[in-house]
This record gives structure tokens, C-alpha cells and sequence, in this order.
């Protein structure tokens, strides 16, 4: 079973960039997709007639935010949100439920400039990991997604000068501490545990994706009861069309 998530920074503009070899070439089981930055009914493409369900969770602001998600298996569930008012108006989680765990799609708010949004951003923190542990009660979740954070130094180019930014502030790396301490296995580093030089985002400036400068900001996490279950995690480094590339989780 393959899984890949992706931001896409505008479905429709990804959409012009090779969107659909993409899925050729790689033929997920499942696929989530983050910034989508759309209404579904915006989106002039008849997926089902690849064998797609799709689900589609858009914010109420018009070309913002928005996620969506992909499958060929069979569901039994899906959920917008995280039943928090202030959190579910940006359209930032779906939830897919199959028979044997969860699948969640998240795109993580950013803390914009000078940290502005820093305190929301931990607030949102502690919601959703509440959130998915509450589902880890019935069946092992797995969260995959834009988290917007880079964890350790090893997971951007330039840490030094970037000690405070968002994205790597001590406040959200701390967030991603709790992620690993309520049980959840970033399965990239678990796989790949001192490798540097892989990274998800580059800066659209001054040529970074061509020199690597780029961050780590896009994760597969699982319950730790799902790893001896998982194959393997990559980052899909060579797909163009975002400023994100894809990642990708194979299970057993």
C-alpha cells in the first residue's frame, strides 16, 4: 500500500505542471494534497474515471489553504476537521477512516513573519495532537502533511540563520517533541535517522531547490503500533511542479 501527500501550492496551477503523469508514474493508493487553494467544483478534471473517490475539505476563504485526498480503497468514513470552530475554518484536516487505521491529512498553520501568528500556531498544535490521539483510542492513526515545521537542525540547510523563523522556532520544534512523545513515529528519520540534505521545500528565490537550500517541512507520522507495518519512507525529491515535493509512505 502506497501512500503520498503532497502540497501543491494550487491544485489548478499543478494541474498545468504534469499533476496527472504524476499519478501515472506513481500510482498511489492513496494521495493527499495540501494548499489545494480551491473549491472541488473549481477543479475541471473527471478523477473518478481513474478510479479515484475523492474527498475535499476547502476553506472558507476563496484560493486559501484547503485540503484534499485521493483513494482507490474503500472507506468508511470521512471527517472535515477537528470539530474546533476556530480551527475548521481554514480547511486544513480530513480524516479518512479504513478498516484498519486512520488517515489524516493536515496542513499545519504557518507562524508567519516575526512570528505573529506563533501563539495561535501552539494552540493549534495542542488541539490536533489531541485530536489524533483521541482517534489512536479506537485505531492507529497515521498523519501526513505540510506540518510546517523543520524538526532538528539536520532537517534545513541553513539552522544558524534561521533560529528563529518560522518554521524553526524552539516553540514549534518543542510542538513536534510532543508529536514523538504521545507515541508517534516520524518514519522518515526513522528510516533515515543521520542523512542530511533531504528536504521537502525550497524558497522560489535566488535558485534554492537547484542548490538544495532548502527545509524539511513535510512528514508521514504513525502510531508506533503501524511500524513493524511500514516498508519504507522517501522523499520524492526529483518531482517538480511545487515548491514542496512529495513524500512517501509504503506499508506491508
Amino acid at each position: 500500500m502506497k501512500l503520498i501527500s503532497w502540497n501543491v501550492n494550487g491544485i489548478r496551477a499543478v494541474l498545468k505542471k504534469g499533476f496527472l503523469d504524476f499519478l501515472g508514474e506513481h500510482q498511489p493508493d492513496v494521495l493527499l494534497l495540501q494548499e489545494v487553494k480551491a473549491e472541488r467544483d473549481q477543479v475541471d478534471v473527471d478523477f473518478k474515471s481513474g478510479g479515484w473517490d475523492i474527498s475535499w475539505n476547502a476553506a472558507e476563504k476563496k484560493g486559501y489553504s484547503g485540503v484534499a485526498a485521493f483513494t482507490r480503497l474503500p472507506i468508511l468514513s470521512e471527517t472535515l476537521g477537528i470539530g474546533i470552530e476556530e480551527h475548521d475554518q481554514e480547511g486544513r484536516v480530513l480524516t479518512l477512516e479504513y478498516e484498519e487505521f486512520f488517515v489524516v491529512n493536515v496542513y499545519t498553520p504557518n507562524s508567519q513573519n516575526e512570528l505573529r501568528r506563533l501563539a495561535y500556531r501552539q494552540k493549534w498544535n495542542a488541539d490536533f495532537l489531541a485530536y489524533v490521539k483521541g482517534l489512536e483510542e479506537t485505531k492507529p492513526v497515521i498523519f501526513a502533511g505540510d506540518l510546517n515545521v523543520a524538526h532538528q537542525e539536520i532537517d534545513l540547510a541553513r539552522p544558524k540563520q534561521n533560529r528563529k523563523s518560522a518554521g524553526f522556532s524552539d516553540e514549534e520544534r518543542a510542538g513536534f517533541d510532543d508529536i514523538l512523545a504521545a507515541g508517534f513515529v516520524d518514519t522518515f528519520r526513522h528510516f533515515h535517522p543521520d542523512e542530511p540534505d533531504h528536504y521537502s521545500w525550497w524558497s522560489y528565490r535566488g535558485g534554492a531547490r537547484s542548490k538544495n537550500v532548502g527545509w524539511r517541512l513535510d512528514y508521514f507520522c504513525v502510531s508506533a503500533s503501524l511500524m513493524e507495518r511500514v516498508e519504507s519512507a522517501q522523499i520524492l525529491s526529483d518531482v517538480m511542479g511545487s515548491d514542496h515535493c512529495p513524500v512517501e509512505l509504503v506499508l506491508s
